[in-house]
């Protein structure tokens, strides 16, 4: 691989693509985007995944080809609620067609996937269990990831399949493309929406920075790295459930939030007693949001703890250790509380030096 590569890197606007573009710096960046325009590429290139060529006439399409070294496959629908047909198109169909360049391209493929392929038993749906108002599907997002590894796996090109947990946004700023998964936790907590959490308080609550995934990512790059699969995961070091809790209270508190303390309960108690005896009767919106929530934290109630790579590969970084954790969750909240416009500022003096009376 030559050592200033050119490089592909598809969903370069979401979480993942975003953190990991200034890591790049020392690489020639191709940003293949659909409908958003990108800063700090060298290049950007409109295209559509999902379409053959992706999108592109067959003489750019050969031209691209012959540059590119090293393809990034983030782009992804990594919502819940997209559909199956939608999400299928992008996460699995995608994939081949990007297969398929690096084939072309005698290129390297870094394919981001999730964590979270392996906890697909963990759905409400593979538990057999009521989905009620729902409009989250974990199990479409978990069974398109899954194929789309397939599709990786069995194409022959040299590929790395990466697979983070949790993504929360940078650990020294909080800052993040756009809140997605735990930062909608995170949020209901902080407005008092959550009077309770259905995990067991001691289940594992694995999250990484945006900014580990993305060194990780350009690590494997500059080492060359051309197959296998790298957990990007906070393993052992993942804060319970119970502490995760207790860091975006405290951290509330010191924002000047009041935000409720939720109980902890087993999902268990939330299908025999609760959501029959209490969310039954509140209005629709409150069902499904409620709801949705169940469906999200099944994939960590009774969760096992995900194997990580963090530390075992040349060049990428060690796994962070529970204080590492905890502040980046307080920072991240901290972020989240001052975008979402939660924080009350004090007001500004009219004039320089005069004071403002309380």
């Amino acid at each position: 691989m030559p050592s200033h590569p050119t490089v592909l890197l598809t969903g370069a606007s979401g979480v993942v693509g975003s953190a990991l573009l200034p890591h790049l710096s020392d690489c020639h960046t191709i940003a293949l985007t659909h409908h958003t325009p990108v800063a700090g590429t060298d290049e950007q290139l409109a295209g559509d995944l999902t379409a053959p060529r992706l999108g592109l006439d067959a003489d750019a399409y050969r031209r691209l080809a012959t540059r590119v070294d090293v393809i990034v496959h983030c782009a992804a629908i990594t919502g819940f609620s997209s559909g199956p047909e939608a999400t299928h198109a992008l996460n699995e169909a995608g994939t081949r067609q990007m297969v398929q360049l690096t084939a072309d391209a005698g290129a390297v493929l870094y394919h981001v996937s999730t964590a979270f392929v392996d906890r697909t038993d963990l759905t409400r749906a593979q538990l057999g269990q009521d989905h009620g108002d729902a409009t989250a599907r974990p199990e479409d997002y978990l069974d398109s990831k899954r194929a789309g590894e397939d599709v990786v796996r069995s194409s022959g090109v040299p590929a790395v399949i990466v697979r983070p947990s949790v993504v929360i946004g940078d650990a020294a700023t909080g800052a993040i493309s756009a809140f997605q998964g735990m930062h909608g936790i995170i949020h209901g907590l902080l407005r008092g929406l959550l009077p309770l959490v259905p995990v067991p308080a001691d289940s594992p609550i694995d999250f990484v920075p945006q900014d580990l995934v993305a060194a990780t990512i350009a690590g494997l790059i500059r080492r060359g790295r051309r197959d296998g699969e790298v957990w990007v995961t906070a393993g052992t070091s993942a804060l319970s459930t119970q502490r995760a809790l207790q860091v975006i209270g405290e951290t509330a508190e010191e924002l000047g939030l009041t935000a409720v303390r939720p109980r902890m309960v087993g999902p268990e108690m939330v299908d025999r007693l609760i959501r029959p005896v209490f969310i039954a009767n509140l209005h629709a919106r409150a069902r499904r949001r409620f709801d949705d929530m169940l469906a999200m934290t099944a994939l960590f109630a009774h969760g096992h703890v995900f194997p990580t790579s963090l530390g075992q590969i040349a060049g990428i970084p060690k796994a962070p250790d529970t204080s590492e954790l905890e502040a980046a969750l307080r920072t991240s909240v901290a972020y989240m509380a001052h975008a979402k416009g939660m924080i009350r500022r004090a007001p500004e003096p009219a004039f320089a030096g005069e004071q403002v009376p309380a």
